[in-house]
């Protein structure tokens, strides 16, 4: 399924949808949303102070979505429209700052996009065409900055059998955090002197499978496959492990391998990686304390899209990936909820990663280590009720290229119609 045909089976679907919008169904079941971000971000890099990047900007979201429309025979449809767009308060235009759209040699002052997703429910099984926000452990959407990361295809899943969710799907295009158009998927390897949003030879599309099931309440596995024609395959599988440690404690762990390797015509030629990763976290009362050990083995690097494409299942994941080949990486992290010392709706979480005996080209053994402080805070009730804050600092430190410090200031709110 090429892009243009896709878009143009979406118009034609909304349009159809349209002449029945007024029914009940597809009215009273909608959900819309106008959601406001005011964003700031500031990069500082030690060694090389004329390459810091960042920006201040503003984003506002339309997010509509309708509810079920039965056309008979079971089958219920409906579309989604999600509309975004930023604009620049403040920035440095000499440096791209993966923010906002840039040339080169400016960043725009306002961008945006648009995206519509045709969807179709038979009892538990959902089809969603056009645009899509995955969250899965080989393709995950990216809400980190101002506008986020999406991407076009097909996308099936289905909750029919008891205790388990099968996907099937077909990704061809990519809309990045910092771009208002989708291209097509290619490797996070960008050639030495491409362009902006030129990261080399494109895959033909991206197709996924997936499974997951609960076994009992505390049990649970999945299996995952990805292939990313011509460019790499990967293979997932993951377990997790819930339960409660007596009345306050709750632990949540979880061991989770990737199988990376080259795919079809090896457009970036051989990918060999291998990645464990071991993590568990005890929440008690206010106190949540995680541990995280993560390992990659093989001649590469852990492969992801081009277009700072995050991978969240790694347990160690930041500004340092922690995905070179054979490094090792610790990861700490502890969280405070101040509900109980009357700060309702503020939290608090510290994280520090350390990774050694990483081998960067020909750079062997060596170390990166990365401080993460978050502060969280969200009205929770009186008018301003929503309205959300966040506070990150970020302190990146490498043998391998200078290190970094990073501060981001967001503030959100949501409008519900």
């Amino acid at each position: 399924m090429r892009r243009q045909n896709l878009w143009i089976a979406i118009l034609a679907a909304t349009a159809t949808l349209g002449t029945t919008a007024s029914r009940a169904d597809f009215v009273d079941d909608s959900q819309v949303q106008l959601k406001f971000k005011n964003f700031y971000l500031d990069r500082q890099i030690a060694e090389t102070p004329n390459k810091n990047w960042g920006s201040w900007s503003q984003g506002v979201t339309l997010d509509a979505k309708s509810g079920y429309q039965d056309i008979g025979a079971g089958i219920q449809v409906g579309a989604d429209l999600l509309v975004q767009h930023a604009f620049k308060l403040n920035g440095r235009d000499k440096n791209a700052d993966w923010v906002l759209p840039h040339d080169g040699k400016e960043s725009k002052d306002n961008f945006g996009k648009v995206g519509a997703t045709l969807k179709a429910k038979v009892s538990q099984t959902e089809l969603k065409v056009g645009e899509l926000l995955p969250v899965s452990p080989v393709l995950v959407f990216d809400p980190s900055r101002q506008l986020i990361t999406t991407y076009s295809g097909a996308w099936l899943e289905s909750k029919d059998i008891k205790d388990t969710k099968l996907t099937l799907a077909y990704i061809d295009g990519i809309n990045n955090r910092y771009d208002n158009q989708f291209r097509d998927l290619t490797l996070f390897a960008p050639a030495k002197g491409a362009k902006y949003y030129d990261n080399g030879p494109a895959a033909d599309g991206m197709y996924i499978a997936g499974i997951d099931h609960q076994f009992t309440p505390e049990i649970g596995a999945s299996y995952w496959y990805a292939d990313v024609k011509d460019i790499y395959q990967q293979h997932y599988v993951g377990v997790n492990y819930k339960t409660k440690l007596g009345e306050k404690a709750k632990l949540d762990s979880h061991i989770r391998y990737f199988d990376n390797s080259e795919s079809g015509d090896k457009l970036y030629k051989e990918i060999d990686n291998q990645a464990l990763s071991v993590g568990a976290k005890v929440n008690y009362g206010a106190h949540t304390v995680g541990l995280g050990y993560q390992q990659m083995f093989g001649k590469s690097a852990f492969p992801t899209l081009g277009g700072w494409v995050p991978q969240p299942y790694l347990v160690n994941w930041g500004v340092a990936t922690f995905t070179y080949p054979d490094e090792k990486s610790l990861g700490l992290t502890y969280g405070y909820d101040f509900s109980d010392l009357g700060a309702k709706g503020l939290s608090a979480t510290a994280v520090y990663m350390m990774g050694q005996d990483a081998t960067v080209g020909a750079l062997k053994n060596q170390d990166s280590e990365e401080f993460n402080a978050i502060v969280n805070y969200t009205v929770p009730e009186g008018k301003l009720k929503g309205l959300g804050f966040q506070a990150m600092y970020i302190d990146a430190d490498f043998d391998y290229k200078s290190d970094l410090k990073e501060y981001r200031v967001a503030t959100t709110y949501t409008y519900k119609f």
